[in-house]
C-alpha cells in the first residue's frame, strides 16, 4: 500500500475542507461561486420556459403548475452540457484539468494518466475516460480501478444544476456546497481506490505529464451544438436509468415487504424491510463516524442507502423532501454532511455505466475492468463518507456555509 497517495490524499482534503469551512477568504469564495451559479439557473432555464411554457416554472413561482423533473430539471443538464462543451472549446477545462492533475501526480506519485483522469472527474462524468483514451490499453488493474472509482466518486457539473434545482430552496448555499464535494471527493477517490487495489505493477504514465485527449468542436457554434446533444443524450440516459432503476427497486421493496412481514410475525424481528431501509442498517454506524447528529443518524443512513441503489437523483430529492419537512433533520450539519457524503455517482447502476463506458473504448480490458468494477464501487462509496467526514471535521455553527 502507497502511504505516500493517502497521506497526501487525506492531507489534501484536509486542507481544502480547511480552507473552505474555517478560513474566511475560502468561505467568502465558495458563496461567491455558489451565487455564481444560482445566478446562472435563470439563463439555463429560459431556453426551457420557451418550448415548454409553465411546465418549466417550478416552485415557489407564482404561476407554477408543479415541479416535474422532466421540464424543470432535466433543461439544466442540457444546458451545462452545452456550457462545457463552450469551455472545453475555449481550453478553459483542460487548463484547470492539467492543473489539478499535476497537483495529484506531483504529490501523491501516481501515475500520470489516472491523476488526469480524477481531475477530469471534478468536472465531467463517464465521458472522463476520453482524456485517457490512448492510455487505456496498457493500464495495470489498479489504474482501471482508479479511473471507475474517481468516476463514480465524484459528479459531472452538467448535473450540477439539476440537485441545485431539488435542494436551493431549503437549502440556499447547496451550489457552493456540491462544487466543494466534488473537488475534495477526487482526492478522496485516489486513497479509497489504491487501499482496495494497491499499486503492483509499472504504470506506462508513471512521472509522465499526459495532455488531455478530446476532439475539439471546429468552432464555438459546433461545440454549443455537440454538447446540447450530448446533454440530451445525457437526459434520455437518465430518465431511462431512473425509470428501470426506481422500478425494479420498487419491485424488490414490495418482495421484501411480504417476505419481512412473515419474518415479523414468526420470529418478531421488526425491522424497515426495503433496500434502502436494509441498506440504512448498514450505513448507520458510518453515518455516526461522519459526525452526524445522533438523531439524524437514521434518517442519513437510508439517504446513503438510497443512493446505493436509486441514484444519487433519487436521494438529493428524499433529502429535499427531509429538508422541507418540519423537524426532518434536527441539526442543519447533519444536512450539509449529507449533501457531501451523497455527491457521488456511487450506486449500483453507474457501475454499469462506467464499466460499459471505459470497456467501449478499450475492449481489450473488459474482464479486466469487469474484475475490478464492484471493488471499485465500494471504493468510491468510502471516498463519498471520507469526503462528508472531513466536511463534519471543520464544519461547525460559526461556518458562513452553513448559512440558510
Amino acid at each position: 500500500m502507497n502511504a505516500r497517495v493517502i497521506g497526501w490524499g487525506v492531507g489534501l482534503q484536509l486542507l481544502l475542507a480547511l480552507f473552505i469551512f474555517r478560513v474566511p477568504a475560502g468561505a467568502a469564495f465558495f458563496l461567491a461561486v455558489n451565487d455564481a451559479v444560482v445566478r446562472l439557473m435563470e439563463p439555463a432555464m429560459a431556453g426551457a420556459r420557451f418550448v415548454f411554457g409553465r411546465l418549466a416554472l417550478g416552485p415557489p413561482h407564482p404561476e407554477s403548475l408543479g415541479l416535474f423533473i422532466a421540464f424543470q430539471v432535466f433543461p439544466t443538464i442540457i444546458f451545462f452540457s452545452a456550457l462545457m462543451a463552450v469551455l472545453y472549446h475555449c481550453n478553459v477545462m483542460p487548463f484547470l484539468i492539467r492543473a489539478f492533475a499535476r497537483v495529484f501526480s506531483g504529490l501523491m506519485g501516481i501515475s500520470g494518466a489516472e491523476s488526469l483522469c480524477a481531475a477530469s472527474n471534478i468536472f465531467v462524468g463517464v465521458e472522463s475516460a476520453l482524456t485517457v483514451r490512448p492510455h487505456l490499453d496498457n493500464m495495470t488493474r489498479s489504474e482501471l480501478c482508479t479511473i471507475l472509482t474517481a468516476g463514480m466518486a465524484t459528479v459531472a457539473s452538467s448535473v450540477f444544476g439539476a440537485y441545485v434545482l431539488f435542494l436551493r430552496p431549503a437549502f440556499p448555499n447547496i451550489a457552493g456546497h456540491l462544487i466543494s464535494a466534488s473537488i475534495m471527493s477526487a482526492p478522496a477517490a485516489l486513497v479509497m481506490s489504491k487501499i482496495m487495489l494497491p499499486e503492483s505493477g509499472a504504470p506506462a504514465t508513471l512521472g509522465i505529464a499526459v495532455k488531455p485527449h478530446y476532439e475539439r468542436a471546429s468552432g464555438l457554434f459546433e461545440a454549443v451544438i455537440q454538447g446540447a446533444n450530448a446533454g440530451l443524450r445525457l437526459v434520455g440516459g437518465i430518465m431511462a436509468l431512473l425509470i428501470a432503476v426506481l422500478g425494479l427497486v420498487a419491485l424488490a421493496d414490495l418482495v421484501l415487504g411480504g417476505l419481512g412481514a412473515q419474518v415479523s410475525r414468526l420470529w418478531g424481528v421488526d425491522l424497515e424491510w426495503s433496500l434502502k431501509g436494509l441498506l440504512g442498517y448498514v450505513f448507520y454506524p458510518l453515518t455516526v463516524i461522519l459526525g452526524v447528529a445522533p438523531e439524524d443518524a437514521w434518517p442519513v443512513a437510508r439517504l446513503i442507502g438510497e443512493r446505493a441503489v436509486g441514484t444519487e437523483f433519487a436521494a438529493y430529492q428524499s433529502l429535499s423532501a427531509l429538508l422541507a419537512t418540519p423537524g426532518g433533520l434536527a441539526d442543519p450539519r447533519s444536512a450539509v454532511i449529507a449533501s457531501y457524503a451523497l455527491c457521488g455517482f456511487a450506486h449500483v447502476a453507474s457501475l454499469g455505466i462506467f464499466v460499459g463506458g471505459t470497456a467501449a473504448l478499450a475492449p481489450s480490458r473488459t474482464a479486466d475492468l469487469a474484475k475490478v468494477g464492484f471493488r471499485a464501487l465500494i471504493a468510491a462509496t468510502l471516498a463519498c463518507l471520507l469526503t462528508g467526514a472531513v466536511a463534519g471535521v471543520f464544519l461547525d455553527g460559526s461556518s458562513l456555509l452553513l448559512g440558510k
